[in-house]
């Protein structure tokens, strides 16, 4: 292939970033790919809780169709999912088994799957959950793209026949996360849906420390929160926040803090979108522990990793020009490797290892 890729990705959402990271992954990889000069065609199923809570309803970087049922989209898109240099689908994208099922019979150029979520598909897979993915459909992709690197690759192609895995870690847009200059309002803070066992980690490492520092003030953001949460009263709640405020919410706190769900921790190597969003906004990040963390961001320079709640006690009582520094280099660090920019540029090299896919400049390499 030479010139520009035409891609086309069947996504869970693009439109809507409500109780889903996924949104604004995609809207940084598509971004990226598109002022590369690439096409994309994003296809999305139009479902009622996306649909009333739609951030991003016309994104003018890509082609978007929203679809009622597989049969029409794949009668409507046959000639460019034919022609396209790439076909891509995406986790927890609704009827994914028989999507793939249905793209695999039509012998595409390449068929790949992007996984957001490895570490809970392969725990999903391994209970035969098989909603989005079955573990037969596994070895049909040209490449498995995966939210997770490290071991979890080498896992993917042993264990589960995956032909070729890469890591494609989530991005951010840096055009849209920085630092806002705005006034500090909150000690720390956390954006996150609902999930149990993040809650665990959230209240040992967020509702434990607001209780011990009674004059200091916490923000949770994020929907899907049960009503019988003891909230501490210095805890504000916020319950859901459009992509556009990301910037400001990340800028107003003297710290944020990253909790990573079981599944994610026990795989290591899953930087989560928010992660990276954060970091981009300059804003000191505390963070739970798990393995590749420090490979990301060096500990004590870059991030702080929190054990147990003292830990985050003790990190909001450093000095604010301490935490600033650490923050900046943080953002430093995803501005050169974790941006949307640079993560459509290592799709493209997978996609087309000789580079005749880059019009403009030679594709660079992703982190793995």
């Amino acid at each position: 292939m030479t010139g520009p890729l035409d891609i086309v990705v069947f996504g869970l959402s693009l439109t809507s970033s409500w109780g889903n990271g996924h949104a604004t992954t995609y809207r940084a990889l598509i971004r990226g790919l598109s002022e590369q000069g690439h096409r994309v065609l994003f296809l999305e199923r139009d479902v009622p809780w996306y649909a009333r809570q739609r951030d991003l309803p016309e994104p003018g970087f890509c082609e978007l169709d929203l679809y009622e049922d597989l049969g029409s989209v794949l009668g409507r898109h046959e000639g460019r999912l034919r022609r396209a240099d790439a076909v891509v689908v995406g986790s927890y994208v609704p009827e994914g088994t028989d999507l793939i099922d249905r793209l695999a019979a039509m012998v595409l150029r390449q068929l790949c799957f992007y996984d957001i979520d490895t570490p809970v598909t392969l725990s999903r897979l391994a209970r035969g959950e098989e909603e989005y993915l079955a573990r037969r459909q596994v070895p049909l992709f040209d490449i498995y793209f995966s939210f997770s690197g490290g071991g979890v690759l080498d896992r993917l192609e042993r264990d589960w026949g995956a032909r070729r895995a890469e890591a494609l870690y989530c991005s951010v847009d840096t055009q849209r996360y920085r630092p806002t200059g705005e006034g500090v309002v909150w000690d720390m803070g956390y954006i996150g849906t609902y999930s149990p066992d993040r809650q665990v980690r959230l209240h040992e490492l967020l509702i434990e420390p607001a209780r011990a520092l009674p004059g200091m003030l916490f923000v949770v953001a994020g929907p899907q929160y049960p009503d019988d949460i003891d909230w501490p009263a210095n805890v504000e709640r916020i319950e859901h926040l459009t992509p556009e405020e990301h910037a400001s919410f990340y800028s107003r706190q003297r710290f944020t803090l990253n909790v990573t769900r079981d599944d994610m921790i026990a795989a290591g190597w899953s930087p989560s979108v928010r992660l990276f969003e954060a970091a981009a906004c300059a804003t000191p990040v505390i963070s739970d522990a798990w393995p590749g963390l420090d490979e990301l961001f060096p500990e004590d320079d870059a991030i702080l990793i929190a054990r147990r709640g003292d830990d985050v006690v003790s990190a909001l009582c450093r000095s604010d020009a301490a935490a600033r520094a650490m923050g900046e280099r943080a953002r430093r660090i995803v501005a050169a490797g974790h941006s949307g920019d640079a993560r459509a540029r290592a799709l493209a090299r997978a996609l087309c290892p000789d580079g005749s896919c880059a019009p403009n400049e030679t594709c660079l390499q992703g982190t793995t």
